[in-house]
């Protein structure tokens, strides 16, 4: 009779189990790295409970959603010790093969845009893309800066900017048109006759649609020491970047790449930044601190602290406006705060030490 009470104990916890790892991937989805745990939590954002956990690989620092919602890509970084980017299927809810980058070593920031991951190799000073249909990185370009960290890619896939934490500078990087000063298009050396000379043979032919093959020109626009989360206005118009070792924020003109204002806004160990999606308030986390600081956009002013725990780090708007997820890293939980009220309304427990997060949204 004992052996038949703890056979059906053991069948109600594996049917419990079975139920749990059987409830499908919400859309939208949030999504949690836990770095000490090395998992990808899947949350219901309605519930706030996570209903699956994925293995992340080593250090698990950032994490975004393809476009269609149906794979997480994660960059493994150990401070320029690895050299993967790990891959969860979130509708089987498991680990595929990671991406192996070879020499390329710390990817951190990472985007994804045109139906690729783009990433930076902070160890080689380089940012790349890797192509999930040919499954290898098709492009490497180097920056030239000193921990060059976060990464955002405009749609038209011919502008992007990186933040670089130790040269306290922000590059911005753009394609040069075919045919345009400096494209190389019919200069001697670059597939051209020589000046002088007739080409019958037509234009050079450029790269494929889509792809990021090409030359492009970067600006050097110097920041704050330390400068390292950022995040584009909703207009596009103003970027602002938080210097955690001088405790300001650079607000930079994107149009003319210059920075137009620094504010003494008290973010020292900042770690990111984000706009709400309504442009009308920006939030910034710090690791060596207990606020959560919120500045309004317009004024420049602060508008409020908020006490979530000893430290943050990764920062998520809910796009119709209405919540943010902090990850508090030295906490083991993420906080909910209500973008109306400004307070924290929630704890979510997704692992230990959290950091990056992001949304899946099936397409």
């Amino acid at each position: 009779m004992p052996n038949r009470k703890i056979l059906l104990a053991l069948l109600a916890v594996s049917l419990t189990t079975a139920a749990l790892s059987a409830q499908t991937t919400p859309s939208p989805a949030l999504l949690v790295l836990s770095k000490a745990d090395q998992t990808l939590a899947i949350v219901d954002p309605s519930t706030l409970k996570v209903i699956a956990r994925i293995p992340s690989g080593p250090d698990p620092h950032e994490v975004i959603a393809s476009t269609d919602g149906k794979f997480a890509y994660i960059s493994n970084y150990g401070g320029g010790a690895y050299n993967t980017i790990s891959i969860a299927d979130l509708t089987t809810q498991n680990a595929l093969p990671a991406v192996d980058l070879g020499a390329l070593r710390g990817p951190h920031g990472l985007d994804f845009r045109g139906g690729k991951v783009w990433f930076t190799a902070e160890a080689n000073k380089v940012i790349g893309s890797y192509d999930p249909a040919e499954k290898k990185v098709d492009w490497v370009l180097g920056t030239g800066q000193n921990r060059t960290h976060m990464i955002f890619v405009f749609d038209d896939l011919r502008r992007i900017i990186t933040s670089n934490v130790s040269s306290a500078t922000m590059s911005f990087i753009e394609r040069i048109p075919a045919g345009g000063p400096g494209s190389g298009r019919g200069a001697p050396g670059a597939g051209g006759p020589p000046p002088g000379v007739p080409n019958d043979r037509g234009p050079a032919p450029g790269p494929p649609r889509g792809s990021p093959q090409g030359d492009w020109d970067e600006t050097v626009v110097p920041v704050g020491r330390g400068a390292e989360g950022f995040d584009l206005s909703p207009s596009g118009k103003e970027l602002w970047a938080a210097n955690a070792q001088d405790g300001t924020i650079s607000v930079v003109d994107v149009p003319a790449k210059k920075v137009v204002q620094t504010l003494s806004a008290n973010v020292r160990s900042a770690n990111r930044l984000k706009f709400t999606p309504d442009g009308k308030l920006v939030f910034v986390s710090t690791l060596g601190g207990p606020d959560l600081i919120i500045l309004d956009a317009a004024t420049r002013r602060e508008v409020k602290r908020v006490k979530i725990g000893r430290g943050a780090a990764g920062i998520l708007m809910q796009p119709d406006g209405a919540r943010a997820f902090v990850s508090c890293t030295p906490d083991d939980y993420v906080v909910v705060v209500d973008l109306k009220s400004l307070e924290v309304t929630a704890h979510i427990q997704a692992g230990k030490q959290p950091d990056g997060l992001a949304w899946a949204v099936r397409q």
